[in-house]
């Protein structure tokens, strides 16, 4: 017999594995953090806030934070970006529980990384990542185009392409949990083409 999802389940869907991501996979892998991995490469990275505020998660991250669909949660969301490039959307939604004790901040951070915060805390834990190729239909494609767009990087919206790798883990700290996903914009990787020579791009 033939198997049925319903369509949020097949829409939720999200590789344990970057399937075929090519040279992103040495990216999508890695478990540091990220913001410092991107230092490495651009010395003058910055964090634009581009949005935050409480209001109701997507369907599916109520689902995996155990939260109630009509809660409100903190989302917060940055373009991670060097001169006029930008090179990662980052979309983080905080239920109101988990902004108590350790991290009753977090709602205050501006212009900080917010993984500055989670990997300074040997005693936070993060669970497997979790990978998607998002296309021009999905919520968050269409999330990190309009934030592109509103914070004055409309060139790069041009060059966009049909699909963008993101992926996303649960960082927790005693029962207080937080989601953070990481949508890769192409102009990473044609920033790195350009400062990175040939024999290191090979390992990415």
């Amino acid at each position: 017999m033939k198997r049925s999802y319903l369509p949020h389940q097949a829409q939720d869907q999200w590789l344990k594995k970057p399937i075929a991501s090519l040279k992103l996979s040495a990216w999508l892998t890695e478990r540091g953090s990220l913001t410092q991995k991107l230092q490495q490469h651009f010395p003058n990275l910055q964090v634009l806030p581009v949005g935050t505020q409480f209001k109701k998660s997507f369907p599916d991250e109520a689902r995996l934070l155990h939260r109630p669909m009509y809660e409100h949660a903190m989302i917060r969301e940055v373009l991670l970006y060097q001169k006029a490039t930008s090179l990662v959307f980052a979309h983080s939604v905080l239920p109101r529980a988990s902004l108590r004790g350790a991290w009753q901040g977090l709602n205050r951070l501006g212009n900080k990384p917010l993984g500055a915060v989670l990997f300074a805390n040997p005693r936070v834990r993060r669970t497997q990542l979790r990978y998607k190729k998002l296309h021009s239909h999905d919520a968050l494609y269409r999330q990190a185009q309009a934030q592109l767009k509103k914070h004055g990087f409309a060139a790069q919206i041009r060059h966009l392409p049909a699909a963008l790798w993101a992926r996303r883990s649960i960082f927790s700290l005693n029962c207080a949990n937080i989601l953070v996903t990481e949508v890769f914009l192409p102009s990473l990787f044609n920033d790195l083409n350009s400062t990175l020579p040939h024999r290191t791009l090979s390992l990415l």
